[in-house]
């Protein structure tokens, strides 16, 4: 639980920090799969952490807006009914298209747009909002820790 917003918003940056070494990375580097990553590439993981940051993003657009999300209704009936593995396998498969160079501009992008987005959502739709909450927590700082050990394994293997 978070005391206020910016509690969040810093803890949140710190998470994203990380990440953004990705953008570094050569083309080559971004498209080799790594095995310690689940067989996943750079681009992998980058399109997997900016499909939950868009989502994260429609919702506080929404809820900067309104009391509800009908962004966030989606998401969850969609997770209960395909699964997680189907709607993530979605979110690599829309983002087939984008170049790299599109992608490391949203990995350096998006979390700022969100991060904004969030300081004009009143904190009684987002922080005091438990439901609310813990969809961004799930999107952002939550997902982050998830995927560290991804992120490690394939900056590891670009030095190599």
């Amino acid at each position: 639980m978070y005391l206020d917003a910016l509690e969040f918003l810093e803890e949140e940056r710190d998470g994203w920090r990380p990440y953004e070494a990705l953008a570094r990375l050569t083309d080559e580097q971004l498209t080799t799969p790594v095995e310690e990553a689940h067989g996943w590439s750079g681009r992998d993981l980058i399109v997997h952490m900016l499909g939950w940051l868009e989502i994260a993003l429609q919702i506080a657009r929404e809820l900067a807006v309104g009391e509800r999300s009908a962004a966030m209704a989606a998401k969850d009936a969609e997770w209960d009914e395909r699964g997680g593995e189907a709607v993530n396998a979605d979110i690599i498969e829309r983002s087939s298209s984008l170049s790299l160079a599109e992608l490391r501009d949203r990995l350096l992008t998006v979390p700022g747009e969100l991060r904004g987005y969030l300081t004009v959502v009143p904190e009684t739709r987002w922080i005091k909002h438990p439901t609310h909450m813990a969809s961004f927590t799930g999107e952002t700082v939550e997902h982050y820790a998830d995927h560290l050990a991804d992120l490690e394994a394939i900056l590891a293997a670009a030095r190599r």
